[in-house]
């Protein structure tokens, strides 16, 4: 069975940044032993990256969440230092939007793909949903002990409306 592992936006702005939660600053750990785990069994491993210029504030997105955060190549805008051993020897996909449109095209006919990272609610609903839309037969699942959303209300929002969509959350 081929499975993958997407790791979505464990970046320093999202964790202790301008955009910052406790909640994500505590699931650092679960993901980095994840992340670990899935190298040892052989996953393909995906990261991406919120990126964004640094003229963000007048963009749609920028103009509707006026907070400046993954501008590249700054230090929010960098993957915590946990990860970054392991990003060597990974895709890396940075993405200007909630959704990384390359995505598909790096799991295509994986039979299972993993989705953990931040945030539940905004980029790993968008990414989960995406790879559901794109490979209908893949067995799409979210690891939600590796998952933190704006809040922990809309994270389990998030997860239900992903399991409503036949997204296994585990």
């Amino acid at each position: 069975m081929k499975k993958a592992l997407v790791v979505i936006d464990m970046q320093n702005d999202f964790i202790d940044g301008s955009l910052g939660t406790p909640e994500a600053q505590a699931i650092v750990l679960n993901v980095s032993e994840r992340v670990k785990a899935a190298v040892q069994d052989g996953e393909k491993l995906i990261f991406t990256q919120d990126t964004h210029p640094k003229n963000y504030l007048q963009t749609a997105e920028g103009k509707k969440l006026p907070v400046e955060h993954c501008i590249k190549p700054a230090h929010g805008w960098a993957l915590t230092s946990s990860l970054i051993p392991y990003a060597k020897d990974a895709v890396v996909l940075e993405k200007p939007t909630f959704g990384a449109t390359g995505l598909p095209q790096h799991v295509a006919g994986f039979d299972e793909i993993t989705v953990i990272g931040l945030c539940t609610d905004i980029c790993v609903i968008s990414n989960a949903m995406l790879l559901k839309a794109f490979l209908p037969e893949a067995k799409i699942c979210v690891d939600s002990n590796c998952c933190a959303g704006v809040t922990p209300e809309s994270h389990l929002r998030a997860l239900e409306a992903m399991k409503m969509c036949q997204i296994d959350v585990i």
